[in-house]
C-alpha cells in the first residue's frame, strides 16, 4: 500500500471524525504521518470527548457542527488543505422512516462541502460511498448516488484548478458500528441468527483496509474519479455460521430497500472503468481521455468488457469461513 507522505505537513479536516472510518484515519494519520494539523468536525460532544482521550495529540482538534450548517462548514475549511468527507447517515431502515433527514444530511450537506471548498484554498477533497449508491434501491443508496455526482462535478466548477475532487466506494466494513456483526454477537446468546435470504452475499472490506485504501486514493487522485477496491465477497449465511456455528439460522425474508446482491462496478459505468491489480478506477464521462488512459503508480490499467460488471454473487474472490474468523478474532 503506497504511503501517504501526500498529507506530510497538511492541514486535513475530518467531517464525521468521530465515526468508525473518522477514529481510525486520524489514528493513522497521527501514528505514521507527520499532519500540520487534524481536525474533527462532527455533531456529538460526547464523542469528541472519548475520543480525545483516545487519541491525545496536539495536532488534532475539534469542532462541534453539522454538515448541514454551510457556514459553520465554510468555518471549518478555512486554512485546510485535505478534506476527507465521511460524514453521512448510513442505516437504511433509519433513512427510509426520516427521509428528508437523510436528503438534508446526505445531499445538502454534501453541496454545502463543495461550495465551501470551491471558495477556500483546499487542494483535495475525497469523500466516502457506498456499493448501496450503485443502482440504489432504497434512500440512502440514492441519497449517497446524488452525493457522489454532487462531488464528481465538482471537477468543472473548479475549471480545472483546486480543489480535486473524487470518490471511494466500497462494501460493508467489517466490524463498523451498526453493521450486522455486533448486531449477530448480541443475538447469538439466543442461539438463533436472522437471516434475509440464504442466496444473499455482500463485499467485504476491514476498517483497516478501508482507512489505508482511502489515505492510497488520496495520494493517487486526478480529480472526479470513482475509486472500487479489489474485495472478497461472502454468502451471510456463510458469515453466520462463521460466527456461531452452532447457531439455528431463520430465514425472515429480504426487508424493504434490501438487495440480494450488491454491485460496485455497475454494467453502464464498464465503459469508463480502468482495472488495476487491486483497484477500479470508474473516469468521469466528461474527462478528455485524448491523452490515452490514466496510469496510476506507473501500472498500465486494462479496460473490462462493455458488458462487465462487479458484483457480489460473480465475484471471483470469497471470503472463507476461517479467512473471516482469523480477521474478527
Amino acid at each position: 500500500m503506497e504511503s501517504i507522505d501526500t498529507l506530510e505537513g497538511k492541514a486535513v479536516l475530518v467531517t464525521g471524525g468521530t465515526g468508525s472510518f473518522g477514529q481510525s484515519f486520524v489514528r493513522l494519520l497521527v501514528e505514521r504521518h507527520r499532519p500540520s494539523r487534524v481536525l474533527v468536525y462532527s455533531r456529538d460532544e460526547l464523542k469528541q470527548f472519548e475520543m480525545a482521550r483516545s487519541i491525545a495529540h496536539p495536532s488534532v482538534h475539534y469542532m462541534i457542527g453539522d454538515v448541514r450548517d454551510a457556514e459553520r462548514i465554510r468555518s471549518a475549511v478555512r486554512g485546510i488543505d485535505v478534506v476527507v468527507h465521511a460524514a453521512a447517515l448510513k442505516q437504511v431502515p433509519t433513512a427510509e422512516y426520516n427521509p428528508m433527514e437523510t436528503i438534508k444530511t446526505n445531499v445538502l450537506g454534501a453541496e454545502n462541502i463543495v461550495n465551501a471548498c470551491l471558495d477556500s484554498s483546499v487542494e483535495r477533497v475525497i469523500v466516502l460511498s457506498t456499493d448501496k449508491a450503485v443502482n440504489p434501491v432504497n434512500l440512502y443508496g440514492a441519497t449517497k448516488l446524488c452525493s457522489d455526482k454532487l462531488f464528481v462535478a465538482a471537477n468543472m466548477l473548479a475549471g480545472g484548478d483546486k480543489p480535486k475532487f473524487s470518490v471511494v466506494r466500497y462494501g460493508n466494513v467489517i466490524g463498523s458500528r451498526g453493521s450486522v456483526i455486533p448486531y449477530f454477537r448480541e443475538r447469538a446468546h439466543t442461539g438463533k441468527l436472522p437471516i434475509t435470504d440464504e442466496r444473499m452475499t455482500r463485499f467485504w472490506i476491514t476498517l483497516d483496509q478501508g482507512v489505508a485504501f482511502v489515505a492510497r486514493c488520496l495520494g493517487l487522485m486526478n480529480g472526479g474519479e470513482i475509486f472500487v477496491p479489489k474485495l472478497p465477497s461472502m454468502k451471510m449465511v456463510d458469515l453466520a455460521h462463521a460466527m456461531c456455528p452452532d447457531c439455528e439460522i431463520e430465514i425472515i425474508g429480504i426487508r424493504p430497500g434490501e438487495k440480494l446482491h450488491e454491485v460496485m462496478v455497475p454494467r453502464d459505468e464498464a465503459r469508463n472503468t480502468l482495472e488495476f491489480s487491486e483497484f477500479y478506477v470508474v473516469q468521469p464521462e466528461f474527462l478528455d481521455r485524448s491523452g490515452g488512459d490514466a496510469a496510476y503508480q506507473g501500472e498500465t490499467p486494462r479496460r473490462p468488457d462493455e458488458d462487465f460488471e462487479y458484483r457480489s454473487d460473480t465475484n471471483e474472490t470469497w471470503m472463507t469461513t476461517e479467512d473471516f474468523k482469523r480477521i474478527v478474532g
